[in-house]
């Protein structure tokens, strides 16, 4: 290794050191939560009294003020909405529901011989990419990354004798890091484009339409960038950094080596019929979302892909399939797990499936804790509506530079991921940023389709170390189980270099794919507003 490779190793290594030492300065997430939403209530008194308001993009005639939480009014709604902040938090619902099937399906030691196959079967040089695709490519699944794939990861590099953490923020920077990057449409396409079409209209003088697939080909090769990229700094940054793992250093679950022994022709057994009854699920589910000129089996129809082939589908157009993922996941691993351990004798009567996932939910306690205060903090963030002020600001203050070319993206995609670490939700922020940018970008002759473009690059590459992303917590959670010293500034420093990599290299990559080679964004998607004729 030459003396500069070396220098500049050191410096980022003591870079990202200082990160970890001063995140980890901070106290515990649960207290963290706590003290956040402590202080919106504070800071959201504060605002009310000094008058802090902005005008509306959305409604130039209103504006958005912000919305006292210390008067009787807000008092009521912080303890008339504690509980139901709490139950209705989106990713609780989603991690406990997914963790029963789940857990039945590691205690019955499906999922360990499921890594051990992998490993003895797959070069360990594509495991890295394996993960990072995979993770990107779960985002089509909604929040299933989250919930299965980024453990899993962890748990494949255990296997491997490789520091798990590094195979955990391997998943994490493809399922978040990269989560507009796919080679399918997913529940976001549809989402964002329907935020979008409004905002367009603001300004259009005629109808306009935006397609949820017109960023599809861009996204597309996204997924390649997103793979390749994530793959290079988990191998020469985050891997190295880490070092060698102890299995001292977890907190007491974990065996104290890791498990390379191969597939028993029993556990092989099992593994072929698994992967039968899976393949058997896939097929039933195909046939049920499968569209057809009748109506006699909508139950799962409705995948969004299906509109953008231009496929016509009778009843509900909204993706009702990828709605019910989790009761899917949660059916199908229950399914998986009972049959793999019936093989192999492992689940034997119905009482060691309910001690199963009693097991899985025992170890979700600390999760359950946390989530309780991180609901209360985001919420009181939306009611006290600073988070929708922060970002008009932030475009107010773009609008002032009065760029009008393409050099304006830089400034909005690095806007977006800025504003990302306060507002967890590509619709949220969409919602308030769409009505700002997309009328301002159309004056200058840019499309509503290349500014939501631009808007995703933004919205994905900082989720990975944003306190206010819904599944921060979980992640975090799940490192502190080979790591029981793990603390936030531990997190951020970990994730910290996909973060910043990622929104260099991808804006790089819009404007190479964009203004350089000029290739289109997604079918009958324009660069250009009015589009040239």
């Amino acid at each position: 290794m030459s003396n500069e490779s070396r220098a500049r190793k050191s410096w980022v290594d003591l870079f990202l050191s200082s990160i970890e030492w001063l995140g980890n300065l901070l106290p515990h997430p649960v207290t963290l939560f706590a003290g956040f939403a402590l202080g919106t209530i504070l800071l959201s008194g504060l605002g009310s009294f000094m008058g802090w308001s902005v005008t509306d993009p959305r409604d130039p005639t209103k504006l958005i003020s912000v919305v006292s939480l210390m008067d009787s009014d807000g008092l009521r709604k912080i303890t008339t909405g504690m509980v139901t902040n709490f139950t209705n938090f989106a990713p609780l619902g989603t991690v406990l529901v997914a963790m029963l099937g789940v857990g039945l399906a590691e205690h019955s030691g499906l999922i360990s011989a499921a890594i051990r196959s992998l490993v003895f079967g797959v070069p360990r040089s594509l495991v890295t990419v394996a993960i990072v695709f995979a993770g990107v490519m779960s985002n089509t699944a909604s929040e299933i990354g989250y919930v299965v794939l980024v453990p899993l990861g962890a748990a494949v590099y255990y296997s491997l004798g490789r520091h798990p953490l590094a195979g955990l923020a391997a998943a994490y920077a493809g399922v978040s890091g990269g989560y507009s990057a796919n080679l399918l449409l997913g529940t976001v396409d549809p989402l964002l484009a329907g935020i979008t079409t409004p905002a367009a209209n603001m300004y259009a003088t005629e109808t306009y339409e935006v397609s949820a697939a017109c960023n599809w080909y861009f996204m597309f090769g996204s997924t390649f960038l997103i793979t390749a990229v994530g793959t290079w700094i988990s191998l020469f940054i985050v891997e190295p950094r880490l070092g060698v793992y102890d299995s001292q250093q977890s907190d007491g679950t974990l065996s104290d080596k890791p498990t390379l022994e191969r597939t028993t022709s029993r556990e092989q057994l099992g593994l072929w019929v698994t992967a039968g009854m899976f393949g058997l699920i896939c097929l039933v589910l195909t046939y049920l979302c499968w569209p057809t000129s009748d109506k006699t089996s909508e139950f799962l129809r409705g995948l969004p892909w299906f509109g953008a082939l231009g496929i016509t589908m009778p009843g509900k157009n909204g993706p009702v399939f990828l709605d019910g993922v989790v009761t899917i996941i949660f059916v199908a691993f229950l399914f998986l797990g009972v049959a793999y351990g019936a093989i192999v004798g492992t689940v034997r009567s119905d009482k060691q499936i309910i001690q199963s996932m009693s097991k899985s939910m025992t170890s979700m306690g600390s999760y359950i804790v946390l989530v309780f205060f991180a609901a209360q903090f985001i919420e009181f963030f939306k009611l006290s509506n600073l988070g929708a002020i922060v970002a008009v600001l932030g475009a107010d203050g773009i609008i002032a530079l009065q760029l009008d070319n393409a050099s304006v993206f830089v400034f909005f995609i690095f806007l977006c991921a800025a504003v990302n670490l306060l507002m967890g939700s590509a619709s949220a922020k969409w919602g308030f940023m769409a009505p700002i940018f997309v009328p301002m970008l159309m004056r200058i002759g840019y499309s509503p389709e290349i500014t939501q473009c631009a808007y995703r690059i933004g919205d994905s590459c900082t989720n990975v170390i944003s306190p206010t992303m819904s599944y921060f917590g979980m992640i975090f959670l799940f490192a502190a189980r080979y790591d029981r010293r793990f603390g936030m500034g531990s997190m951020i420093s970990l994730m910290f270099p996909y973060a910043i990599i990622f929104l260099i290299c991808w804006t790089a990559f819009f404007y190479l794919w964009v203004f350089v080679l000029e290739l289109p964004i997604g079918p009958d998607a324009p660069i250009l507003y009015p589009a040239p004729k």
